[in-house]
């Protein structure tokens, strides 16, 4: 095995093109199913004349090579089949470095690689190594729900941050300053810290003010548990983060176009395809607003995209940007242009966008194949997506693009089955929502390949809509919410228009952050999915276990303690199972009908949750195996 795995890296590991220098597999393992992993790593140079780069921020000021070109290096894996080849690639984004190549069958071909360059190095993370600008300037990190007596914390991130840590460097402790908050729903409250209560220091084995660290930082007392902290500061030598979706571009071209010995899938790839989960959905729609869908000699790089319930674009193109951010307070994402269609951001005077302005341009546009559910609402901002900032009217879609609504799901969905109670959560007050979303996604994705690849109409596009009275404002939303004693009311992540200082591009989320923290302009007002009266969606795909409920199935949960005590809780969604019975509803004073007065019986439940999956395979939202499946459960379940 060592001396084939050396023929093949020596054969693959020349010059490519003009952008991937050099490709290397570094071991090949048998998979199940009739296909083999490659794994290795990839290098590129890039132009940064050419005008497919130049959108890369600091990319002119980033250490070049004696041919004037930028280089990284990053790591790859794919899962090739052994058999004939169907003329697929689908490139799955990996999630902070996660995922792994899968035999998907049919002879698809499934790729990785790596693309976020501010991840630790760790066994089975999808990494890039990137070059740094010589360059100082503004940033900031937040810090909350430290353990109580914590005298230290690092610089480089923080409780609040990614996967990996955000690798600042603090350049100077000069004009540094930290603030506190008591609530990040009163972000205008914070209050800064005098110098002389903090320091860049270990304060860990050294009293206040500790050992002086650049890399560290100390609070006199300690941190305060009920606070968050954000200290802003001189960073030094920004990561070009950006490079990532060049990296991407790249990769996926030379496995596409390349016809030489050195491409390890050389003429059996006519189709590609992007998919990406959350933080990678955010980053396929990066991808393809600035420009990346196009390669460096012009040629379209992914025929489809499918976005999974990623609403946001992501912080990566502009100076000390974060990459893995989440959506907290100063968190960056939703600036910019969020919507497929042209719209006059008439309310942050931002002027008309669209997130295919670019590719229009360059006629390399994709199919796209949007999935979302209620989750994204609550604490994704999609509400921007959909009607845009105004919030007054529905925003089109394009030809191109289809959009799938996962009526009350969770962040890409829940565990599915017909559980009447489920764990509870530690962080959160409602238990997790079980409201599934990998049915939805395997029947869009089967149709998105084809529409890629044979012309087929995908399934119809269904998703809440302003002019159908699908979506309503939170306080209407909270008016109409059923009052369950013992269940906290709908919240919901605001939106904040930001104040991020005149080098930064917001319609491109580039440039450099000069005002930090960043000062609020004003709220930007959202809408959300409206509810039937048990507190359940009414609109988009409805699964059958929310047409057949057990309970209520909702997008949003409350945290239970900590700093964030009774604002939104992480992704997960809320689950309120109904009474089992009339008795039991009534002692508890539940205005939703119990399961007795539901449900006659359990053939009529199963009839009903059948009824429902027939549907949705009907109109192709779900496929047929799955749906015998899911009947298959309602069958089984023990349903009170």
């Amino acid at each position: 095995m060592k001396l084939k795995i050396f023929l093949l890296a020596c054969v693959i590991a020349s010059p490519a093109s003009a952008a991937v220098s050099k490709l290397t597999v570094e071991k090949t393992s048998p998979m199940a199913g009739g296909y083999e992993l490659l794994e290795g790593h990839f290098s590129g140079a890039l132009d940064p004349g050419n005008a497919h780069n130049s959108i890369i921020n600091d990319i002119k000021l980033a250490p070049k090579n004696a041919a004037g070109k930028v280089e990284y290096t990053a790591t790859f894996a794919i899962a090739r089949p052994t058999g004939a080849p169907s003329g697929v690639l689908v490139y799955d984004v990996s999630n902070r470095g996660r995922g792994a190549a899968a035999a998907l069958g049919g002879g698809h071909i499934n790729v990785l690689s790596g693309w976020q360059g501010d991840l630790d190095d760790k066994p089975g993370v999808q990494r890039i190594d990137l070059p740094a600008a010589p360059v100082t300037g503004p940033a900031y990190v937040r810090f909350m729900d430290m353990p109580a007596g914590t005298s230290t914390m690092p610089v480089k991130g923080g409780p609040q941050g990614n996967y990996g840590g955000r690798s600042f460097e603090v350049a100077t402790a000069d004009g540094a300053r930290l603030y506190t908050g008591v609530s990040d729903d009163r972000p205008r409250e914070q209050k800064e810290v005098p110098r002389s209560d903090w320091a860049f220091a270990d304060c860990s084995s050294t009293p206040f003010p500790g050992k002086p660290d650049l890399t560290q930082l100390c609070v006199k007392g300690g941190f305060n548990p009920a606070l968050a902290y954000t200290l802003a500061f001189t960073a030094k030598k920004p990561k070009l983060f950006a490079i990532g979706l060049a990296a991407t571009r790249d990769l996926v071209s030379f496995l596409r176009y390349d016809a030489t010995g050195a491409n390890p899938v050389a003429g059996k790839v006519r189709w590609t395809i992007g998919r990406g989960v959350s933080q990678s959905g955010n980053y396929l729609r990066s991808f393809v607003h600035l420009g990346f869908n196009a390669g460096e000699d012009g040629r379209i790089v992914f025929d489809g995209l499918n976005p999974v319930v990623g609403p946001r674009m992501l912080s990566i193109n502009y100076r000390f940007a974060s990459p893995g951010g989440l959506v907290w307070l100063y968190d960056t994402g939703t600036e910019g242009p969020n919507w497929w269609s042209t719209y006059d951001d008439v309310a942050r005077g931002q002027g008309k966008h669209s997130l295919l302005d670019r590719c229009l341009k360059d006629n390399t546009c994709p199919k796209i194949a949007e999935i979302m559910g209620s989750t994204e609402f609550w604490d994704l901002r999609a509400s921007h997506d959909y009607v845009g900032t105004a919030a007054k009217a529905d925003i089109p879609l394009p030809a191109n693009v289809r959009r799938y609504y996962n009526a009350g799901a969770p962040h890409n969905g829940g565990r599915g089955g017909f559980d009447h109670i489920t764990p509870a959560t530690q962080a959160c007050v409602l238990s997790t929502n079980p409201t599934p979303a990998s049915d939805t996604s395997r029947a869009v994705f089967a149709g998105l390949v084809d529409w890629v690849t044979k012309g087929t109409e995908p399934p119809a596009s269904i998703y809440p809509t302003l002019a159908s009275g699908g979506l309503v404002t939170p306080a209407a939303y909270d008016g109409a919410f059923p009052k369950i004693p013992g269940v906290p009311r709908p919240v919901y992540s605001p939106t904040y228009q930001y104040d991020l200082g005149r080098s930064f591009n917001d319609a491109d989320l580039s440039g450099a952050i000069t005002v930090v923290p960043p000062r609020i302009i004003k709220e930007i007002p959202q809408l959300m999915p409206r509810a039937d009266a048990d507190g359940n969606e009414l609109d988009g795909i409805r699964s059958p276990l929310i047409s057949a409920p057990l309970g209520t199935y909702v997008g949003w949960n409350v945290f239970a303690g900590g700093f964030q005590k009774g604002r939104f809780c992480n992704n997960i969604g809320g689950y309120i199972p109904f009474a089992a019975t009339k008795a039991e509803r009534l002692a508890k004073g539940d205005p939703r009908p119990s399961l007795e007065e539901r449900y006659p019986s359990h053939a009529a439940y199963v009839a009903k949750v059948k009824a429902q999956a027939d549907s949705l395979v009907a109109q192709r939202y779900m496929l047929a195996e799955d749906a015998a499946r899911i009947v298959a459960q309602a069958e089984a379940a023990r349903i009170p």
